[in-house]
């Protein structure tokens, strides 16, 4: 799927240019190494200008408040999940299902460690019910959701899997454990769980839901 490119204005609407996209990126690139260290709401908007050397007010021409910047990195993280969607496709009935499992749960992994503070505050935020960070969460984790519904049905087609089965719950069911292992799977080690035990272990989850396979011959 082809990334999708908004331009970007200031708080008046004002496009902007290339000097003032830049002053856009470091502020957020400050604002998500603040986040990494201590709460949203903890967070000043001098400290964020502070690390980039300039004024908050020049943080205000912007972004209207912090939250609203960890919204925009939010928005930036949604952008790569089309990518990590495709990494879907292929015969998972033919033999390479497993090794697609794998592909996509190391590079679902691999985003949230890239992202984890944002993504963290962004489901926190949605699940207080804050329309925007529920937009953005929905808007990032759908293009999942469909594409593993849609090998689900396929599936089932070729009856495979159960048709008690509801594609889009078991889907929902998949990424929710997909998500939430990416998110705290650090906290797994002191159980003695390595990351390509979660990897391995998530990967034939998934693969054994959406293909209906028993796992004992992969």
């Amino acid at each position: 799927m082809e990334r999708v490119e908004t331009q970007k204005v200031d708080q008046k609407g004002r496009p902007l240019g290339r000097r003032a996209l830049e002053t856009r990126r470091r502020l957020l690139d400050a604002t998500a190494e603040l986040l990494g260290k201590r709460g949203v709401r903890e967070i000043r908007v001098v400290e964020i200008a502070r690390e980039v050397d300039t004024s908050p007010a020049t943080f205000y021409q912007y972004f209207k408040d912090v939250e609203e910047a960890t919204l925009a990195l939010a928005e930036e993280a949604a952008q790569e999940m089309p990518a990590l969607a495709e990494k879907l496709a292929g015969a998972w009935n033919s033999g390479g299902g497993l090794e697609i499992a794998r592909t996509l749960v190391d590079a679902f992994i691999r985003h949230w460690d890239a992202y984890h503070a944002v993504l963290r505050l962004r489901n926190l935020a949605a699940d207080e019910g804050e329309p925007r960070f529920l937009q953005v969460r929905r808007q990032a984790m759908t293009p999942i959701l469909d594409e593993l519904a849609r090998c689900i049905r396929e599936s089932q087609e070729a009856g495979l899997v159960s048709p008690q089965i509801n594609a889009h719950a078991a889907s929902a069911a998949l990424a929710a454990i997909l998500e939430r292992l990416a998110a705290y799977h650090t906290e797994l080690e002191s159980l003695g769980v390595t990351r390509d035990d979660l990897v391995e272990t998530s990967a034939r989850i998934l693969h054994q839901t959406v293909t209906g396979s028993s796992g004992k011959s992969v």
